[in-house]
């Protein structure tokens, strides 16, 4: 009886936990993107069911039904909605930007007068992207109406989001036209997971990815474009790395470690989308995992 008792406590506490709810898994433009009508995009254009939102995660407590959101993309409203529908109670307590590319940050018009009309909703933002947020129209309007109250973070730093959850800023090399960019690890007593839609190739970073999936219990990682020659410009132009490379950086992991990976921040041309291609079967039969909408990682 002592057993069944201890082992009903830990599955309520379990249920309790803090998780990751996924909001969306494409690159900046989503899937189909604007104006494509390519081969890549047609079957999403004809099957709504086959659309992907642009990529964000939401940190939710289910303790009080506090939910931060990670990057405001051009979907937000219905990123919004499917928070909503995944938990009517859901209290939106702020947003977590990771740079200034228009997938990531744009969603803030949603809380504007025009729309939300929020009321000092926490941005948490590294120093320039707050800057950049305070001086620049309309994103400024947001401040001035206290629609918005910007949480100034720097990078390495950790942050509480409440008692139970904390986030530490992890800048990247990206193409910073306005903005630093960062990755985010969220933390509890109990797991961590690496969020990180955007980098430049990973030889550019100081830090390793094979520790980094190994110091975490999940990654989400910029998997954008599957291989070089994906689309027709020339691909040193956007240097993420391409998922081809991180499989074969990671290739010594064990599968448990790799199963740790999901790939999220897809281009519409990247055939990891298409749900019969021969390159999600070999992704899954490497050990690795696509990121999915409505995906729950529990912390």
């Amino acid at each position: 009886m002592k057993t069944i008792i201890l082992l009903l406590i830990s599955i309520s506490v379990w249920a309790q936990s803090p998780y990751v709810y996924v909001l969306g898994i494409a690159q900046d433009g989503g899937y189909p993107q604007a104006g494509c009508q390519k081969n890549c995009c047609k079957p999403a254009w004809n099957n709504y069911t086959l659309r992907q939102n642009v990529s964000s995660i939401a940190i939710i407590d289910p303790q009080d039904h506090s939910a931060w959101i990670v990057d405001a993309t051009p979907d937000f409203k219905n990123q919004y909605q499917l928070l909503l529908n995944h938990d009517p109670k859901i209290i939106l307590k702020g947003i977590l930007l990771t740079h200034a590319h228009i997938g990531h940050y744009t969603g803030l018009m949603h809380l504007g007068r025009e729309v939300m009309g929020s009321k000092e909703i926490a941005v948490y933002a590294m120093p320039k992207m707050a800057d950049y947020l305070s001086k620049n129209g309309p994103w400024s309007q947001l401040v001035t109406l206290q629609n918005i109250k910007i949480m100034p973070i720097q990078k390495d730093s950790t942050f509480k989001l409440n008692d139970r959850i904390s986030v530490q800023a992890w800048q990247v090399p990206h193409r910073d036209e306005f903005s630093e960019t960062v990755g985010y690890q969220i933390n509890t007593n109990i797991k961590k997971l690496f969020f990180l839609p955007d980098i430049d190739k990973w030889t550019k970073w100081q830090k390793s990815i094979a520790d980094i999936v190994l110091q975490h219990d999940y990654t989400l990682l910029d998997g954008t474009f599957y291989k070089d020659g994906e689309i027709s410009r020339p691909m040193a132009e956007v240097p993420h790395p391409f998922v081809s490379e991180t499989v074969s950086i990671l290739a010594t992991l064990s599968k448990s470690e790799k199963q740790k990976v999901h790939f999220i921040h897809l281009n519409h041309t990247n055939p990891l989308l298409n749900a019969k291609s021969t390159e999600l079967q070999e992704l899954k039969n490497a050990g690795y995992r696509l990121a999915k909408e409505k995906m729950i990682l529990k912390l």
